[in-house]
């Protein structure tokens, strides 16, 4: 017998002030679902997702929930008025009994629930409606941007949580990584439409271009019909009026028809200009390190980056990435060593926190008043990279309208100042451009356009992202925040970097063995009573352990070799080489200590 729907609406319309939001939006979530919800920034996704939870109430439709069923929403910034610490919000739902849920997510999400709110970080406060979520176990859990300011690590703690769970749920998410890893059906909002596919994420790109193709195709042969129907209208319809009356009803029915065809937004006109030249060695650092008090953020490091180089930072929240930023661009010094720039170097940042953006002031004015692009004596026009263009024009090639030029920027979403921010930053030439966290809220979209000029980009790339699709397009090098002031550095982007750390390059490593050959250590609780060892399984757990000494130290040496960062660009047949053989090499120490583990395991059982 099927299950009864948790949530379904039907014919959903919702209009704030102007052309519809959506309208006639018809959707079901059934128990189990992984579902995930895209659409381009402005699409209304959050909206419709309010009207799921019953927060937003739509101007027409029915919200049908079913009997006893709750839904948890985490939304993209959390109203945390009226409460002190972040523990007291995320537990402001639950018994004064079940405080405890909070405690286990919040160990798992890695924050503390006796900050207080007016000293809580964006990640901190994304964290704490994280557990909020959790801790409340609802029977379908919506969340609105859950990764936006989260480290990698807790990505990974949520990605496991909901792969693990039979709660359905619908995720809004430019994560592509995280969409592809959980979701199996995707709802595209798109100009005021829902569609639905029974896939998930991995196929929604595929899946939009058809569509897209498609409603080309039906556009094209619409506009060939009205022209064919116009000019018989224009030379034959004196002579057959009276006949023919219903032919010109429906040429007008076709040009209606045309007219409600609402065009897709295009992607935003990025460009960046490497202006000229920078000196073949970008940045020469040279055992930099740097401290708080009692805290090291950085122990002594070196690097050195060369002209064309795309350097990522990868690290958890605090562990000091944009501290290092800080110090190999200059605008920091370090405790100790030294750090050289290179010759004719010039630098444009895009700031996580959105600093460089008054919130007060209009779009006009943030482009208006730069004095790196502003033309003296015409306040209406914009230098862009040495060519004059209208403010307005030129904000239109960012996806802004008219009536937004002189709009305070206070008004824009979050995936709106990012785009207004590459739009200062791209005005200028640069060789040299540092992008900490660029990713957040930007649209699949406009993440690939970023992608592919990065690509051409003839200039230098320092980069800090938790988007491990984005790390693994853009980054040739790799320097990992390891925690205790340890930095890293590894070949390659995202998934190069966790090879050679001998980690899965999605999942998590499996866990090891309890205790190993030769290490002290709590010993495994043992299995039913089998049978004694054979003459060969003893032979074998005598041998086991010179052979993992043996590939753990053939493993050390493979990850030292790997870990020169000119490596992959100078050798890359021997880096390729040698990764695969690390790869095998890890492959077998895990095999070999499962196997020593069973046949100890055996032993002491016969014992």
């Amino acid at each position: 017998m099927a299950k009864a729907p948790l949530l379904q609406l039907t014919d959903i319309a919702l209009t704030f002030g102007g052309d519809p939001l959506f309208d006639g939006v018809d959707l079901v979530v059934q128990p189990g679902d992984r579902i995930a919800l895209v659409g381009r920034n402005g699409s209304g996704k959050s909206t419709l997702m309010k009207v799921m939870a019953g927060l937003v109430e739509p101007d027409r439709g029915a919200r049908v929930l079913s009997p006893g069923m709750s839904v948890g929403y985490m939304q993209q910034h959390p109203d945390m008025s009226g409460y002190d610490t972040l523990g007291d919000f995320a537990a402001s739902a639950l018994e004064p009994g079940e405080a405890y849920r909070v405690e286990m997510a919040a160990e798992g999400l890695k924050f503390d629930p006796a900050t207080t709110v007016a000293a809580a970080s964006g990640g901190e406060r994304r964290r704490a409606a994280l557990a909020k979520l959790w801790a409340e176990a609802p029977e379908l859990m919506l969340l609105d941007e859950p990764t936006n300011h989260l480290d990698i690590q807790a990505i990974s703690w949520l990605e496991e949580q909901l792969k693990g769970t039979r709660t359905a749920f619908v995720l809004i998410s430019h994560d592509r990584a995280f969409l592809r890893a959980l979701t199996r059906a995707t709802l595209w909002l798109d100009r005021g439409v829902v569609r639905r596919q029974e896939k998930g994420f991995e196929d929604f790109e595929s899946w939009r271009d058809k569509v897209w193709e498609e409603e080309d195709q039906a556009r094209h042969k619409l506009d060939r019909k009205i022209k064919a129907e116009a000019r018989w209208a224009v030379e034959g319809i004196s002579a057959r009026r009276k006949r023919n009356q219903g032919r010109v009803r429906n040429l007008q029915a076709m040009r209606e028809e045309r007219r409600a065809m609402i065009r897709r937004q295009g992607t935003a006109d990025m460009a960046l200009d490497s202006g000229p030249q920078s000196g073949k060695r970008v940045i020469e650092a040279r055992e930099i390190s740097k401290r708080y008090g009692e805290r090291v953020i950085l122990r002594p490091f070196s690097l050195r980056v060369l002209r064309g180089d795309r350097v990522a930072f990868v690290g958890p929240n605090g562990a000091g990435k944009t501290t290092l930023l800080q110090m190999l661009t200059g605008e920091l010094a370090p405790d100790e060593g030294s750090v050289t720039l290179g010759t004719n170097i010039e630098m444009a940042v895009f700031d996580q926190n959105r600093a460089q953006l008054d919130t007060d002031a209009t779009l006009w004015e943030s482009l208006t008043h730069d004095p790196q692009m502003r033309i003296s004596g015409q306040s209406d026009q914009v230098m862009v990279r040495g060519t004059p263009k209208h403010v307005v024009g030129y904000l239109k090639e960012f996806l802004f309208d008219d009536a937004q030029a002189r709009a305070p920027v206070r008004s824009l979403s979050g995936g709106e100042k990012a785009r207004l921010l590459l739009a200062r930053i791209m005005a200028r030439n640069s060789n040299l451009l540092v992008l900490d966290e660029p990713t957040n809220d930007l649209d699949i979209e406009t993440l690939d356009l970023l992608q592919e000029i990065l690509a051409d980009y003839d200039g230098t790339v320092l980069l800090v992202s938790h988007d491990r699709d984005f790390l693994d397009r853009v980054a040739t090098t790799t320097v990992a925040m390891e925690g205790d002031g340890r930095a890293t550095v590894y070949a390659g982007g995202w998934s190069d970097y966790r090879a050679q750390r001998g980690e899965a390059a999605v999942a998590p490593a499996p866990a090891k063995p309890a205790k190993k050959p030769g290490l002290k250590g709590a010993k495994p609780a043992p299995k039913a009573a089998e049978p004694g060892l054979s003459f060969t399984e003893k032979h074998r757990l005598e041998a086991l352990p010179a052979e993992i000494e043996r590939l753990e130290a053939e493993i050390a040496k493979l990850s030292d070799y790997l870990a020169d960062p000119e490596l992959f660009t100078k050798a890359p047949v021997k880096f390729e080489k040698a990764t695969e053989a690390l790869t095998e090499r890890q492959a077998a120490l895990e095999k070999a200590e499962a196997e020593w583990l069973r046949l100890e395991e055996k032993a002491e059982a016969a014992g």
